[in-house]
C-alpha cells in the first residue's frame, strides 16, 4: 500500500508526538497546541455564483476565444470553490459530478472511521512498539506504570467519552480528517518541497526512441506529449465520475472514498499566513495544461470543448513551440518563490498581485489540468532522475511550481517522472494517474486520433507582466532570498537508489513470507546496524475504505522484530544464533507485522487514536502523564519513515526524512528486484551506509534459506 509518510503533528499542550505519514510526509511541523488552535474556516466560493459569472482574465478569454458549443462537463455550482481542508465542505462537488466515482458516497456505502472501542487495546497495542526502544529497565518501567494510570484515571474515560461524541457529531466524514488535513498540512509552515510532496520516476517509454529519430521531433516534447495526452483522458475519467476506482479483486473487492480525486486536477495550494488553502476550478472552464521550461510557465490547449484530448501531434506541436519560446523569454524564475516556508511564500505571494496583471496570470497558472515541467538536462540513473524528480536541482528547481496538486517531469532525453503535493490527496489517487500514463506509451497515443485545431502559439503566463516583474526590487529581494534558501534545502539533503537485483517478491513466497513484511524486516536489521539500535519505524497504511479516510500508522517496531534482529547481531554472520532459531525469530517477526497491518488497514491502529485523544485535551486542562512519556514520544519519532510503491512501469520513487535525524526509505516490490529510495539530511552520512546495509541484510537473510525446503503460505 502506498500512503506517503508525512505529516509531523504537535499535541497536547506544547507536547510533541511526532506523526509522520507519507508519502505522508512529513517533516517537522509547526506545533499543534490544543490551547492556541487556529480557526477552522468553511469552504467558500472565491467568485460569485454562476448567474453573474466574472470577467475572465485575459489570458482565459483568449484560450477560450475559438467558437465551441458549451461543453457537456458536468459545471460547477460556482467556477471556484477555495477549500480549508474539510472535505464536508467540498462534498457538493461529487454530487454534481455523480458518475460511478462517487456513487459509494451518493449511496451512502462507505463505513465511518472507527474510534477504536477500548482504550486497553489501543494501549496493549501501544506497548509492544515502545518497550524495545527504552534505554533502561527504569524507562520501560516509567511506560508501562503511565499507561496503567492512564486506563485506570477518570481522563482516559473522558477523552475517551469526547472523542466518541465528536465521531457520533460528524455522520457524514470521518472524525479525524479535519485535524489531519488542517493540522497535519494546510497549517505546516515547512517548505512543500522535501518537506511534504513525493516523486515517482516513471520508466523509460521503449516505444519512444524509434519515433524520435524517425521524425527528429524533440524528445522531451515527445514524451511529454503521450504523458499530457494520457492525463486528459484520465481527467476526462475523474472529472465525469467515469472512474472506477475499487480496492481489490472482484468479487471482493471494495469501495475507495474519492474524495481526494476532487483536489487532482485543475487544482492548486495557496500559501496564506497561519493556514494555507486549496483553489479548485471547475474543469469544465478549463482545457489548457501548464507548461514550464527554463523557469518560464506557458499555457497549451490539452483538451477540446467536451473534454476529450487533442491528438498527440497537435499536443507535441504545442511544446515544441515553448522550447523555442523559452529560449527567448526573460522572467524571473518566480517558482523558486514556492520552496519557500508557507508564511515567506505568502508574503510575497502578497507582492507579486499588487503587480497590475500577476493576480490574473497567477489564475491562469493555478486552473491549469496540470504541470508539465520541461527540464533541460539529461539525466541518466535512478540517484540522478531521483534527485531531480525530488526537487528540481540547484538546475531545475526554479522549472517547478511546488503548489501544484499534480506536476509532470520530463528532460530532454525523455526521462520522465511526477510530484503529487500531498495535503489534501494521498499517493494512491496518484498512482492510479501515472499508472494510466504508463499505459500510454508514445507508439499508442500516435494512433488514438483526437481532433488537431490550427496550431496555436503557446502563451507565456507572465509575459504581459515581466517587464514589471523584471523592475521591481521586492521582487528581485523576495526570488534571492528564496533562491538563497532553496540551495541550502537541497545542499543539505542526500538521495541514493538501491536497485537490488538479488531476488524479489517471488523467492519470498517460496520462502514462505508476505514480501511487504518481509522486506520490513529487512530495514529493521539494516536500520538497526545504520543507528547501533532499533528506531522508531513507520510504515503508512491506507484508510480509504472508509468516508474521508487517509491513513494509519503500521508500527515495525515490536518485541518479535526486536528478537530477531537482535538474534542477527550487529554486523553480518556476527551471532553464533543457530540459522532455525534465525529463521523462526524472522517468522514470528513477520507474523506479527502482517497481524499489526491488518488491524491499521481496519481503522483500529493505536496512533491516530491517541490523537484523537491529545487533540481533546481543553484549554486549562492539564494532560494525561503518558502523553508525554519521554518513550511513548521516541517510538513516535519516526526516524525511520517506509512506505511501500510497487508497480511494474516504476523506476523508482521517494520523499523526504521525517525527523532531523532519520532517514526516509521508499520501497517497491518486484518479482526479482527490490528498489529502495534512502533520503536524509547529509551531515550524518547516512544513505551511502544505508543502501549498502540494505543489500547486505536481504543477502544474509536469504542465506538463511538456501537449506531450507522452500514452502508457502500465500
Amino acid at each position: 500500500v502506498f500512503i506517503l509518510p508525512t505529516a509531523k503533528i504537535i499535541l497536547a499542550q506544547g507536547v510533541v508526538i511526532a506523526l509522520r505519514m507519507h508519502l505522508q510526509r512529513f517533516r517537522p511541523s509547526s506545533l499543534l497546541k490544543t490551547t492556541s488552535r487556529p480557526l477552522l474556516h468553511r469552504s467558500r466560493s472565491v467568485v460569485p455564483p454562476r448567474a453573474s459569472p466574472p470577467r475572465r482574465p485575459p489570458l482565459l478569454r483568449a484560450m477560450a476565444s475559438s467558437a465551441v458549443p458549451p461543453p457537456p462537463l458536468p459545471t460547477w455550482p460556482t467556477p471556484v470553490v477555495e477549500s480549508r481542508g474539510d472535505y464536508r465542505e467540498e462534498e457538493h462537488l461529487g454530487r454534481t459530478v455523480g458518475g460511478i466515482l462517487y456513487a459509494p458516497v451518493r449511496e451512502d456505502r462507505l463505513p465511518r472511521l472507527p474510534v477504536p472501542p477500548s482504550l486497553a487495546d489501543s494501549v496493549r497495542l501501544l506497548l509492544p512498539s515502545a518497550l524495545p526502544l527504552a534505554a533502561d529497565d527504569d524507562e520501560a518501567a516509567a511506560l508501562e506504570r503511565e499507561a496503567a494510570d492512564f486506563l485506570a484515571s477518570a481522563a482516559g474515560a473522558e477523552l475517551q467519552g469526547r472523542l466518541e461524541a465528536r465521531a457520533a457529531g460528524a455522520p457524514d466524514s470521518s472524525w479525524l480528517q479535519k485535524w489531519w488535513n488542517q493540522e497535519g498540512y494546510l497549517a505546516v509552515r515547512d517548505p512543500v518541497v522535501v518537506n511534504v510532496s513525493y516523486f515517482i520516476h516513471l520508466s523509460d517509454d521503449r516505444t519512444l526512441a524509434p519515433a524520435v529519430l524517425r521524425s527528429g521531433v524533440h524528445a522531451g516534447a515527445a514524451r511529454g506529449a503521450a504523458m499530457l495526452r494520457a492525463s486528459a483522458e484520465f481527467r476526462r475519467k475523474v472529472v465525469t465520475g467515469e472512474l472506477a476506482d475499487r480496492l481489490g479483486r472482484p468479487p471482493k473487492d471494495r469501495a475507495l472514498c474519492p474524495a481526494a480525486y476532487k483536489y487532482m486536477f485543475n487544482a492548486c495550494r495557496v500559501p496564506r499566513r497561519k493556514m494555507d488553502t486549496y483553489r479548485l476550478h471547475d474543469p469544465s472552464l478549463h482545457r489548457h495544461a501548464v507548461v514550464a521550461r527554463k523557469g518560464k510557465f506557458f499555457t497549451i490547449k490539452i483538451s477540446d470543448g467536451e473534454g476529450h484530448p487533442l491528438s498527440l501531434r497537435a499536443i507535441e506541436a504545442q511544446l515544441e513551440g515553448v522550447v523555442r519560446a523559452a529560449a527567448g523569454t526573460d522572467c524571473p524564475p518566480l517558482g523558486l518563490l514556492t520552496s519557500s516556508d508557507r508564511d515567506t511564500w505568502a508574503d510575497a505571494r502578497g507582492v507579486l498581485e499588487g503587480i497590475p496583471g500577476v493576480a490574473d496570470a497567477l489564475r491562469v497558472l493555478e486552473s491549469g489540468a496540470v504541470l508539465l515541467c520541461m527540464d533541460d538536462e539529461e539525466p541518466v540513473s535512478r540517484d540522478q532522475c531521483g534527485a531531480l524528480f525530488w526537487h528540481g536541482g540547484l538546475r531545475s528547481g526554479r522549472n517547478r511550481w511546488f503548489d501544484k496538486s499534480v506536476q509532470l517531469f520530463v528532460t530532454d532525453n525523455g526521462k520522465a517522472g511526477m510530484m503529487g503535493e500531498h495535503s489534501m490527496m494521498d499517493g494512491m489517487p496518484v498512482v492510479g494517474l501515472a499508472d494510466h500514463i504508463t499505459r500510454s506509451p508514445y507508439r499508442e497515443a500516435s494512433k488514438a486520433g483526437g481532433s488537431a485545431p490550427p496550431p496555436v502559439p503557446p502563451v507565456h503566463i507572465f509575459g504581459a507582466c515581466a517587464a514589471a516583474l523584471r523592475t521591481d526590487p521586492r521582487v528581485a529581494a523576495a526570488v534571492a532570498a528564496a533562491t538563497d534558501d532553496f540551495h541550502r534545502l537541497v545542499t543539505a539533503h542526500e538521495l541514493r537508489c538501491q536497485s537490488f537485483q538479488g531476488y524479489g517478491a517471488s523467492a519470498i513466497k517460496k520462502m514462505g513470507f508476505s514480501p511487504d513484511a518481509y522486506v520490513q524486516l529487512a530495514m529493521q536489521l539494516a536500520t538497526t546496524r545504520l543507528f547501533g539500535k532499533q528506531a522508531g519505524t513507520y510504515e503508512a497504511s491506507q484508510t480509504r475504505p472508509f468516508l474521508h479516510g487517509r491513513t494509519e500508522t503500521t508500527r515495525t517496531v515490536t518485541p518479535h522484530s526486536a528478537a530477531f534482529v537482535a538474534s542477527m547481531g550487529g554486523a553480518p554472520y556476527s551471532d553464533d544464533a543457530a540459522a532455525e532459531d534465525k529463521r523462526q525469530a524472522l517468522r514470528d517477526a513477520v507474523d506479527a507485522h502482517v497481524l499489526y497491518l491488518r488491524r491499521a488497514a481496519a481503522g483500529l491502529g493505536c496512533d491516530r487514536h491517541l490523537l484523537g485523544l491529545a487533540m481533546l485535551v481543553a484549554k486549562g486542562e492539564d494532560p494525561p502523564p503518558l502523553f508525554s512519556n519521554p518513550l511513548l514520544l521516541r517510538s513516535k519519532s519516526w526516524r525511520v519513515s517506509t512506505s511501500n510503491l510497487s508497480h511494474p512501469n516504476f523506476d523508482n520513487w521517494g520523499y523526504g526524512e521525517v525527523v532531523p535525524d532519520g532517514v526516509g526509505l521508499a520501497y517497491s516490490i518486484g518479482a526479482d528486484s527490490l528498489v529502495f529510495n534512502v533520503t536524509a539530511l547529509a551531515k550524518h552520512g547516512y544513505v551511502d551506509r544505508l543502501v549498502h546495509l540494505l543489500e547486505e541484510a536481504l543477502l544474509e537473510m536469504q542465506d538463511l534459506h538456501k537449506t531450507e525446503a522452500p514452502r508457502s503460505k500465500l
